[in-house]
């Protein structure tokens, strides 16, 4: 079933009226008519089952009915902080990342990335990267949809604290490395935040190593193998989801 979050909608009681975006996914591009059913959720993470009342294209009406609401996220709520990649990679990165249940994504100018975020090119590439978050998080049913944001660099990242911090590092896969991330994700609990620093292509630097242990983060490897920049954070959720969730 068709999931959207209820965000700059009006609302009478039990009913709802969509806001143009909606309306026009759901009525226009897939065309569905009175009596049709979606899921929506609120801004408290509840879960509602709407049926189409209206089907007008400007501003379609709904009834709600609240249903039980699954558990879908994560316990913990995993932010991943990545250094700006090059060209698309940073859209691929929140896409997959909002879909393996991601809280917050942060894009760091780093000290070894080609790519560079300056001016307006801020608001235009957080804008268009906040609504990849939307789609993937209506596609993958969830009941949050996670942050994008930007900072200029590293030093900045480490500005808010966090339960745990992790940094992923080549050079501990390289040197053998391959029990830290598995403590560190075992030592997180229900309800705690956890940061997970990841470098651009060109990787990250000494001094953003040494930044990184002087706030308490923990250098970990990621498997044998030397992964793309893109690819290191989904490594990263997918064994927090296997230590956290496949019990």
């Amino acid at each position: 079933m068709q999931r959207y979050f209820l965000e700059h909608q009006q609302q009478d009681g039990d009913q709802v009226t969509l806001d143009a975006a909606t309306t026009h996914h759901w009525v226009v591009v897939l065309r569905a008519a009175v009596g049709d059913t979606a899921e929506f959720v609120d801004a408290k993470a509840h879960l509602f089952h709407g049926e189409l009342l209206t089907a007008d294209t400007a501003a379609a009406t709904v009834r709600l009915q609240a249903v039980p609401t699954p558990t879908v996220e994560l316990p913990a709520a995993i932010t991943i902080a990545c250094g700006l990649p090059k060209q698309e990679k940073a859209e691929w990165i929140t896409q997959k990342a909002t879909e393996m249940g991601v809280a917050h994504v942060i894009f760091y100018g780093a000290d070894w990335s080609v790519a560079k975020w300056q001016g307006n090119k801020v608001a235009k590439k957080l804008a268009r990267l906040t609504k990849v978050a939307h789609g993937a998080a209506e596609q993958s049913h969830r009941l949050r949809q996670p942050d994008v944001t930007y900072a200029p660099t590293l030093r900045a990242v480490l500005q808010t604290t966090y339960d745990h911090s992790v940094m992923a590092y080549e050079e501990s896969a390289k040197q053998g490395e391959h029990s830290a991330l598995k403590t560190a994700l075992q030592a997180v609990t229900s309800g705690q935040t956890v940061l997970a620093i990841f470098g651009p292509e060109g990787g990250i630097s000494p001094a953003e190593v040494t930044l990184a242990q002087t706030a308490g983060a923990t250098l970990v490897g990621l498997g044998p193998r030397i992964l793309r920049t893109e690819t290191a954070p989904l490594y990263f959720l997918t064994a927090a989801s296997v230590l956290w969730e496949l019990q």
